[in-house]
């Protein structure tokens, strides 16, 4: 049992490693490339626009489910990926960069494609709530390191060898997780789902009806238990720190910091203490509620930006300086990977109180929002920077972060958050929020 457990958690593991990747590309290499060859945070801001097909990722699901199995679909555009790789290698982002932004573009469609071939994979594999669990923290594991891997390793690489060299790398590294996903036995089980596919054929008429009239789908989710405050809360709660983690390392770079050497602390050691937060949210979340555990960890993030904004008047270079931002980047990252780990939990307690037949449009509905309210803010927030300067910014980002605080305060008292009795039983008792 341990070992087809393992396989599995090797198996989603590795290919949410992959999925990170473009993430990783984007986020902390792209900008730090860009900035360093003289680029306004502006434009820089800009290239977040290459995230849009994670967007309309609920346009394609429904599909991706009824057509083909999941093995053709992961080695489709794992291949795919390997593909775009190849052919950013032959690009010179110098005198290409909107051929490169092509390239991205189509390395997000392929792999926002994957990640619903590999949820589903993941939703038909874990069973028990223990593989759930564990399933989860693979799952946010992979995708951190694989981005760790883009945004610190793959910098350095850049440094020492250049852009091609770095994309062949990638190349390589696709090519073998498509051959490793050929062969997975783990997918054999994949037999169990055309089964389930054939019961679920019945329930599938009454969706089919509903994908047509996409309204009553929409009412049917907004009038889930939960589901409006959830909605606000996802579009909101990262919209600060997004802003600050977007633009703080860009802030390094123009006063404190080469580019090698963000890359190691924002790339790999801020990423590193995120993974930590990651996987202690999951450990806090059996001992506490999930309220108390919220309210807590939100006061915590408006304290660290406070703290994080009083740097930015710091503009002489100091190792002192340096050290404080790395410990500020360093609780920064912590904290948001552990809210992370609270909010998709959130997430899936609000689904949980829906209906089986709309639950994973639901959940994928709201999945959908969060990165949307991410996204748009990310691509802001450069021309705000440029605008108003770091410290009026960040300010505004401040506010943002405290009023997200107030708005989770609140629900904990009387709203979404208060202690649900769960519908499952669970075996031990829920302690009391003090």
């Amino acid at each position: 049992m341990g070992h087809m457990m393992n396989d599995k958690l090797v198996f989603l593991g590795l290919l949410y490693f992959v999925q990170g990747i473009p993430y990783g590309l984007q986020s902390s290499l792209l900008p730090v490339y860009l900035r360093g060859a003289g680029h306004s945070l502006t434009r820089i801001g800009f290239t977040k626009i290459l995230y849009f097909p994670w967007v309309l990722k609920v346009l394609w699901a429904p599909l991706i489910d009824k057509i083909g199995s999941k093995r053709r679909w992961l080695v489709g555009t794992v291949s795919g990926l390997a593909l775009t790789c190849v052919s950013s290698a032959l690009l010179a982002p110098e005198s290409h960069i909107w051929a490169v932004a092509g390239t991205l573009l189509v390395m997000n469609a392929l792999a926002s494609v994957q990640d619903i071939a590999v949820d589903g994979a993941a939703v038909g594999l874990l069973k028990s709530r223990g593989e759930l669990g564990l399933g989860n923290t693979a799952q946010v594991v992979g995708y951190k390191a694989g981005s760790v891997f883009a945004g610190g390793g793959l910098l350095a690489v850049i440094d020492v060898a250049g852009w091609s060299w770095m994309f062949l790398l990638l190349t390589f590294v696709y090519a073998g997780v498509a051959l490793f996903v050929w062969g997975a036995p783990v997918l054999d089980e994949d037999s169990l789902r055309c089964q389930q596919q054939a019961d679920g054929g019945r329930r599938g008429a009454s969706q089919g009806e509903d994908i047509v009239r996409p309204w009553r789908v929409w009412r049917k989710m907004l009038a889930v238990p939960g589901t409006p405050w959830t909605v606000l809360y996802v579009l909101t709660y990262k919209l600060g720190e997004q802003g600050a983690v977007t633009m703080f390392p860009l802030f390094l770079l123009d006063h404190h910091m080469t580019a090698r050497e963000l890359g190691f602390w924002n790339g790999v050691i801020a990423m590193a203490f995120s993974i930590c937060g990651s996987s202690l949210g999951g450990v806090l979340l059996a001992q506490c509620s999930i309220g108390a555990l919220m309210r807590r960890v939100f006061v915590m993030r408006t304290v660290s930006m406070v703290f994080q904004s009083s740097l930015l008047t710091v503009l002489d270079p100091s190792p002192l300086m340096k050290g404080m931002a790395v410990l500020s980047m360093s609780v920064q990252h912590f904290l948001g990977g552990l809210i992370t780990t609270l909010t998709f939990t959130t997430m899936m307690h609000c689904t949980q109180r829906a209906d089986e037949s709309v639950q994973a449009t639901h959940y994928s509905f709201l999945a959908t929002l969060e990165v949307l309210g991410k996204l748009l803010f990310s691509a802001l927030a450069g021309g705000m920077v440029d605008w108003l300067g770091y410290q009026v910014a960040f300010l505004f980002f401040l506010t943002l972060s405290a009023g997200t605080a107030l708005h989770v305060w609140t629900a904990t008292l009387t709203g979404a958050l208060r202690e649900q009795p769960l519908k499952q039983p669970l075996k031990q008792p829920l302690k009391q929020p003090q």
